[in-house]
């Protein structure tokens, strides 16, 4: 069976209420938790294979009345597998709407608050945040290079921590933390776009195998580097030359 390409409304639908059926209730992901870590493996340092990352979905793996169901629900997850890695090559700007992560907000954020909103329902993208730490999890070590190397992306995490926890943790990690409102929420929700697509450049340039130059072809200083990456020589490889 071919999975689709992304999920459409009826799809996505059919594969919220089969996690609210099949896995909330086994310690597995929501909707909303299952599109974070999905978002995580399309932007990571490593690709992970859906023989590792699928059963984490579920918590408890579910038996299936037989091999068509279970295809059916592997095209749905492989179907939001797609979705998720075709969002990160988008920014905000020109994210297609099909595309958009799939997590609860009010209808217009503008207008503040819904009034039919209960308390517990104002951890707007915590699902979402949890959901892409368990996916950094399965190559936590590969992550934890990149955060080593790019303050940056540490800055992502911070926020996404903040999603996840609820709180912003000051100078003193043993103080209490200062709760995130709901407006702080929904102003890292807005950037998550740009940050997933900040992600992905970042894994490509990572992944893409840099060709030695020749002594006679290297280049000027503040020339592009011939590399790709759009950044000047001496800040790419350049500098990794000067370093050797």
């Amino acid at each position: 069976m071919t999975a689709p390409a992304y999920l459409d409304d009826a799809r996505i639908e059919q594969l919220a209420e089969l996690l609210e059926q099949r896995a909330v209730p086994f310690k597995g992901f929501n909707l909303e938790a299952l599109d974070g870590y999905l978002s995580a493996l399309a932007v990571g340092p490593e690709d992970v294979p859906a023989s590792e990352w699928m059963p984490a979905v579920w918590g408890t793996p579910p038996r299936w009345a037989d091999e068509a169901e279970r295809e059916a629900v592997e095209s749905l997850l492989l179907g939001h597998r797609n979705m998720a890695a075709a969002r990160v090559r988008h920014g905000g700007d020109d994210l297609p709407d099909h595309l958009a992560p799939l997590l609860w907000l009010p209808e217009d954020p503008e207008e503040g608050l819904p009034e039919d909103i209960e308390d517990d329902e104002l951890d707007v993208g915590c699902d979402w945040a949890l959901g892409f730490f368990r996916g950094v999890e399965l190559r936590e070590a590969a992550w934890e290079r990149w955060l080593d190397e790019n303050d940056w992306i540490d800055e992502i995490f911070v926020l996404f921590d903040r999603l996840a926890s609820g709180e912003v943790v000051g100078d003193d990690p043993t103080a209490p933390g200062t709760p995130v409102s709901y407006r702080e929420r929904l102003e890292v929700i807005a950037g998550l776009p740009d940050m997933l697509a900040d992600l992905h450049h970042h894994r490509i340039e990572a992944l893409t195998p840099r060709e030695p130059l020749r002594r006679a072809d290297v280049p000027e200083r503040n020339a592009p580097c011939p590399c790709g990456s759009g950044r000047k020589y001496k800040k790419c490889c350049g500098a990794a030359a000067n370093d050797d």
